[in-house]
Order: structure tokens, then sequence, then C-alpha cells
């Protein structure tokens, strides 16, 4: 029988074996194989028990639901909507000092607002994204209605020299007035034209084709960007697209970008594009989206200046809606798996160990970030649209308005919420609530009215 002596001796034997062969394993794993490692493949489940998991939390908050009858049925009570009533104040530097010049915004509390943003809310952009290089696949004469127009059909190859697995192209479509005598202004969508969900997609509305001829009878353009050819709208595609391509197929770490930061890169490389095509006037292009890529309008206009203004329709929660509301679509919903992959990993905090008020920024700092600059914030009437929530948006443009001012432009002008179909669009921040549904169609006139103000026809 072996004494304790032994025995002692006999474990410890095992350990240095133990240690030694994990010490080798690690070396070996660690010597380069010449085989590059394919995307990991998760379900958006997987992925984002995964993120749980890394910011060690347990459960999370459910989402409303949009049936009335069932327990946690969505809110479209005003009585019952501000439970949080106090914002961040967008001037108030994180030191506790009140901004009060225009210097002090630009060099020391947007960068603050921007790294809350990045870190906790959209993610942030690599450093060194690959290059895109647009190619020209046709270009058509055509007509749209009664205007003849020239539309120009685009791939923009992503480099994925760095991880040749995974392959991105964005597709883009850029429509001119044929009879242009030179360079026109240019609005930016991102569509939903060509969207995977939407099969088969319906045909267009009479409505949604009017607001490409309502542009092109003031002699503008139109692009369309189709955002899914950036990044797929699913979490299980999160290791794809130029997330994954970026990341080498693996998954996101809790700060990095999400889909929505990486479809608004998406458009800031069509704008690279247009500033180099001399059909278009590179220093009048706007940006517009609706719903989801209302969101992902918004956030183009706040992080690239370039953008000249911008129609942010029904953009909701994650959007131009304060999260810290509870009506319409909620915090909870954006991050259960439906949705989080819109988001930075670390906007899961908010939805489980911390709550809509403890969020660093909310959604009048987005707007403030596009100041100077125009935007029309619009959605429709709470019957058909209530999940976007437009007195939500309303309420971040009325906070984003010290900003403006600060800059030396005209905020909302008013604190009331107005009657539905009204215009507030004689300051520099807009706004309207239409009576039809879940729609950008319906406030497009409003919006040209207002954009014309900024933008300049060009000759006919």
């Amino acid at each position: 029988m072996p004494t304790p002596r032994t025995l002692k001796q006999s474990l410890a034997l095992v350990l240095v074996l133990s240690a030694s062969l994990s010490s080798t394993a690690v070396a070996q794993a660690a010597k380069p194989t010449g085989i590059t490692p394919p995307p990991v493949q998760l379900t958006a489940e997987q992925d984002h028990q995964r993120l749980m998991d890394l910011l060690h939390i347990t459960t999370l908050r459910p989402g409303v639901d949009h049936t009335p009858s069932l327990p946690n049925s969505v809110n479209y009570d005003e009585l019952k909507a501000n439970p949080y009533p106090n914002l961040p104040d967008p001037l108030l530097l994180k030191n506790g000092k009140k901004v009060t010049t225009k210097t002090t915004w630009w060099k020391q509390r947007r960068p603050e607002i921007v790294e809350l943003f990045d870190r906790e809310i959209y993610g942030r952009v690599p450093k060194n994204t690959p290059k895109v290089n647009w190619q020209i696949v046709n270009t058509t004469h055509e007509t749209n209605g009664t205007y003849p127009v020239i539309t120009k059909h685009l791939i923009g190859h992503v480099d994925n020299s760095a991880y040749p697995l995974i392959t991105v192209n964005i597709d883009l479509t850029l429509t001119t007035p044929a009879n242009a005598k030179g360079p026109v202004p240019v609005i930016l969508e991102f569509s939903f034209e060509g969207y995977p969900r939407l099969k088969p997609a319906p045909p267009p509305t009479a409505a949604e084709l009017a607001w490409k001829q309502q542009l092109l009878a003031k002699g503008w353009g139109y692009a369309i960007l189709r955002p899914t050819t950036i990044q797929a709208d699913d979490g299980a595609g999160l290791t794809q697209g130029i997330i994954g391509l970026v990341n080498k197929g693996q998954p996101r770490k809790p700060d990095d970008w999400g889909t929505i930061r990486a479809w608004a890169w998406g458009g800031s490389r069509v704008l690279d594009y247009l500033e180099t095509d001399k059909s278009v006037d590179a220093k009048q292009i706007g940006v517009e989206g609706h719903s989801r890529f209302g969101k992902t309008a918004l956030v183009a206009m706040a992080y690239d200046p370039r953008f000249v203004i911008a129609y942010v329709s029904s953009s909701g929660a994650g959007g131009a809606q304060l999260g810290r509301r509870h009506f319409g679509e909620q915090l909870e919903n954006v991050a259960a798996t439906r949705e989080y992959h819109w988001m930075a990993g670390n906007y899961l905090k908010y939805a489980g160990p911390l709550y809509p008020s403890d969020l660093p920024v909310d959604s009048h700092e987005l707007i403030a970030l596009c100041a100077p600059r125009p935007v029309f914030i619009g959605g429709g009437a709470i019957k058909g649209d209530g999940w976007a929530d437009a007195q939500g948006m309303f309420m971040a443009a009325v906070a984003a308005g010290p900003v403006y001012k600060l800059l030396g432009k005209n905020d909302l002008g008013t604190t009331t919420f107005p009657p539905i179909e009204t215009p507030l669009i004689t300051g520099d921040i807009a706004f309207r609530q239409h009576s039809g549904g879940h729609t950008a169609a319906p406030n497009w006139p409003t919006f040209l009215i207002f954009a014309s103000r900024y933008i300049k026809d060009p000759p006919h």
C-alpha cells in the first residue's frame, strides 16, 4: 500500500506531466499551420448567449409584445410613458462643468458623447477597415414616370485580401436626371428594395415610387443602397459580412460594431464614391431611411459630417426614440435575440442588470451629434406606427435643441407635441407626424420643403 508521501510524489508527477502536455498543446496551437480557419458558425441564440456570458448576465428582461391582451403587452398610454423623465444633459461635461462655447463642444463634449455611443450603444468601427473598390456594372437610359433618367448599377468590392474566406460586395444604384446640365444633389436611401426577408417582394406602391419622382422634379437624383449586402440582418450573420471580414470570421467583442453601425459605414463608402462621380454634386448629398434603416440614416448622419441633411423616418427604439420611454418598442426588444445584432454587445447590459435610466447617453444626444446640420424626424399615427413612438422621437428632437442653439442654429421651436399632420420645419431640427401607418411616403413632400432651404436645385 503506497504511503502518503508516495501518493504526494505521484500526484506532483501527474501535475507536472499535465502542465507539460498543456504547454506543448498551447505551443503547437500557437504555431502557424498555414491553414486559415473558416468563419465560426453560431445561431443568433448561441451568439446572444455568448455575449450574455461575456458580460456575466444571467437573464434579460423580456421586451413588450404586440398583442394587447398579453401580460407584457405594448404600452400606448402616454400617462404611463415616461418612467425615467431625467435625460442626460448633452451640454454637461464628464467632469461636471457646463459647455458654454462651440470650441468646448467640438473639442471636449462631442468626443465624450461619441465614445459612449461607440462603447455602449452602436459599437466601435475597427481602425483599419478595408477599402471598397467601386465598379460600374452597367448604365441604362430609362424613364421614371415622365422623367428621363440615367441609372448606374454599381458593386462595391470590399478588399478581402486579409481574409479571403469572406466576400462582401455592396449593391448600389445611382439615378440622375438625363437632361441635367451639371452635377446634381443626391439623396442616398438605405433601402428595403431587395431586402431578403421580403420574398417575394411586394411591388412598390405609387406613394413609394412618388418620392423618387419628387426628387427628379427638382432636378435631384437618388441613390439606392441595399444594406444587407454589407451585413446580414441577423445575429447568425455576424461572423460574415463586413463585421465578420474584419474579425476574420470570429465572434464580436462586447464593444465591437453592430449591424446598424456597419450599414452606416457602408453609407459612408457610398459617399466616397459619389464624391468621385461627375454627375453628382458632392457638397449636396443627403441621407434617408425608414424603420431600422431610419436608425441607420440617423447614425450615418451623426458620424459622417459630409452628409448635409437627413430624413429619419419611424426609427423608433435604437434610433430617434428616447431609450428612457415606455411606449411602443422598448430597449428590451432591441436587446433580444431578434434585434441585438443591430447594437454593440454592451447594449445588452441595459436590459439585464441595468435599466434604461442607466444609459450614459440617449437618442437626443445622437441627434445632437448631427448639429449644426439639419435633421428631419418623421413618424406615423399611433394606429399603424405606434411601435415607433412618434412622441418619443419628438421629445428627443426637443432635447437636442440646446446643442443646435449653442452652435448658432435654431431648435424645433416648441416643446409641445403638435397635432398630427402639423409640420415643424422652421428650425434646423424638423418634425412631422403623418396620419398614415409605418411608411416614409407621406412625409416626403414636407421633408423636401424643409430640405430645399439647404439644398439648391440645379439649373434645369
